[in-house]
């Protein structure tokens, strides 16, 4: 208990600190959440991925392994979410919601901040959280987009949106000056480590002021409930299943798990606002998993140095 505890305190409960000075801050000086959100996708998680890729070697074979277990999990995702929503009797709108809300993860403004803390001397687990990161921005505008909006826009159009995502670029630029061995100048490495250093606390101020915007309800209904569920409870013992089946151990096996356990992505309801498709229970439904992730993310954690060291 003590050891679940000191986890809490440092890991998830600073995160939270966080969160609730974005949502005091936003309630007072109500910045222009757009303006944050451009800056932190623009700016910051660039210049941490970059960072982070850039000073970090990966073994062919543990980026094989990562691979293989992200399409497997996913896959897991989007099945188990079909059934479940068809076992809720749910219409095709609500169903796109909750599929979204399963299979959509939090890998970046909270998911590497968490990584960051809990790898702090272990890069690797944190490059792991990155390919990640990659994989499920794939996964929200070709899956989550196709569930909202099915056939208004061509899969062209959605492969060109993805490849103008600045944290593609800088996974790219990362691994090829990883690769070549090139030594970045002074005059622009200080301050590519000063933003990124500044991620952190920026995004998670920023998903603060974001979940701040969002209506909590006296009612929350079956679809929140079984989401966070199957989200925050179901999707890590599936992640645990596929790790053993694929014989993953060691650090690669913790992040992964880790990982499992994130939050529904602040995208989901980003998108189903955009598209007009149950944005109220889209939004209340994030807003409720990173609540309750506070502690299912604290005892995975927990877990994962039980089962992997």
């Amino acid at each position: 208990m003590y050891y679940l505890s000191m986890i809490f305190f440092q890991i998830v409960a600073p995160i939270l600190v966080l969160l609730v000075v974005g949502a005091l801050l936003q309630k007072k000086f109500q910045f222009n959440l757009k303006a944050l959100s451009q800056l932190v996708t623009y700016c910051f998680m660039p210049a941490a991925v970059f960072v982070n890729i850039y000073e970090t070697t990966i073994d062919m074979s543990v980026l094989a392994q990562v691979a293989i277990f992200i399409v497997l999990f996913i896959g897991s995702q989007m099945l188990i979410s079909h059934y479940i929503a068809k076992l809720l009797g749910l219409n095709r709108l609500e169903s796109a919601v909750f599929k979204n809300s399963v299979v959509l993860i939090n890998s970046g403004n909270y998911g590497i901040p968490v990584a960051q803390m809990v790898f702090a001397t272990q890069p690797i687990g944190v490059a792991i959280q990155v390919i990640l990161v990659i994989f499920q921005n794939m996964t929200t505008y070709t899956y989550g987009l196709y569930n909202l909006i099915s056939a208004t826009k061509s899969g062209l159009e959605i492969l060109k949106g993805f490849l103008k995502m600045p944290i593609v670029h800088a996974l790219i630029i990362g691994i090829i000056l990883n690769i070549a061995d090139f030594e970045i100048p002074q005059t622009f490495r200080i301050p590519l480590d000063h933003v990124a250093e500044g991620f952190i606390a920026v995004a998670l101020i920023t998903l603060g002021a974001q979940l701040s915007q969002i209506e909590i309800r006296t009612i929350i209904n079956k679809t929140i409930i079984t989401s966070c569920f199957t989200r925050l409870i179901l999707g890590p013992a599936i992640a645990l299943l596929i790790i053993y089946l694929l014989g993953i151990d060691g650090v690669v096996a913790k992040s992964l798990f880790i990982a499992s356990a994130f939050p529904t992505s602040r995208n989901s309801s980003s998108l189903a606002l955009e598209y007009d498709v149950e944005s109220n229970t889209a939004a209340q439904t994030v807003l409720f998993s990173t609540i309750v992730s506070c502690f299912t993310v604290t005892i995975v954690i927990y877990l994962s140095n039980i089962f992997f060291g």
